[in-house]
């Protein structure tokens, strides 16, 4: 897959910002590290699909309240409200971002040692629930 020297860093920002916003919930809800990792994620998802498409993806009408509780988290983590901002965020980016877990699933199964992981009968039953991702035949 070829991307655009943009595109890569996008992929760099959002890796980087997931990182921060990890980071900072691992260290105890840690805001200054949680708002430096949204900001981070978001402007890397908008350098890899670009503007017009991110504001087309966030201002679809069946996403509207996946978005507003998305953005809502973000701006209670700028006003020092980290722990329930993110509570909030993580039910807006499921909200936004649940359509692509059974994609994200799927291809994790096709990575060699992953993939084995993922395909264990014991937890592929569980996986395929939560996400509604199927085995690959």
């Amino acid at each position: 897959m070829w991307l655009s020297d943009t595109q890569k860093i996008g992929v760099g920002l959002t890796a980087f910002g997931t990182f921060f916003i990890f980071l900072g919930v691992m260290l105890f809800f840690d805001g200054g590290l949680l708002a430096i990792g949204n900001i981070l994620f978001l402007s890397g998802i908008t350098l890899i699909i670009g503007f017009n498409k991110t504001l087309a993806f966030f201002a679809r009408k069946n996403k509207i309240r996946g978005t507003l509780c998305f953005f809502g988290g973000f701006i209670l983590v700028f006003f020092k409200w980290p722990v329930l901002g993110m509570f909030i965020e993580l039910f807006g980016f499921l909200n936004l971002f649940g359509d692509f877990f059974p994609v994200v699933i799927s291809f994790l199964r096709r990575l060699p040692v992953i993939g084995n992981i993922l395909s264990a009968p014991f937890l592929s039953h569980a996986v395929d629930k939560i996400t509604g991702a199927k085995l690959p035949v």
